[in-house]
């Protein structure tokens, strides 16, 4: 792929569901740059599937998780759990629940993510 085009689904690669879990409410995935991973796992009352390489920790929440709400810069909220520009090997898994579902509540994750960035939460109301 060159610089400028677009990404295809070739270029993009999807964080995996574990043998086993099942996703009833779709999947998508919070990427945090890995400094402020081990800083996130203490803050949050259940912790899903996570995943991690050098550069970014990753955590599995339901489709629709950035619903009215805005995830604080440096984080990024995928949809489909894609991994955009991921290099070759796709990113270890290094906590799995226990249990059949792969998620992290996403409201404590946000609030976390909110509260180690010093950004205030913002939430939107659904037009009518």
């Amino acid at each position: 792929m060159r610089a400028g085009e677009p990404h295809t689904i070739d270029t993009l690669r999807r964080l995996p569901v574990p043998d086993g879990m099942t996703t009833p409410m779709g999947c998508d995935a919070v990427a945090v740059p890995a400094r402020l991973g081990p800083l996130v796992l203490p803050r949050l009352p259940r912790v899903g599937c996570v995943y991690a390489d050098e550069a970014h920790w990753w955590w599995l929440v339901p489709s629709d998780s950035d619903y009215a709400m805005e995830w604080p810069a440096p984080a990024r909220y995928t949809t489909g759990a894609l991994l955009p520009d991921a290099p070759a090997a796709v990113p270890g898994l290094i906590h799995r629940p226990a249990g059949t579902l792969p998620y992290t509540p996403p409201i404590p994750l946000y609030l976390a993510l909110c509260r180690l960035t010093d950004t205030k939460p913002t939430w939107s109301r659904a037009a009518a």
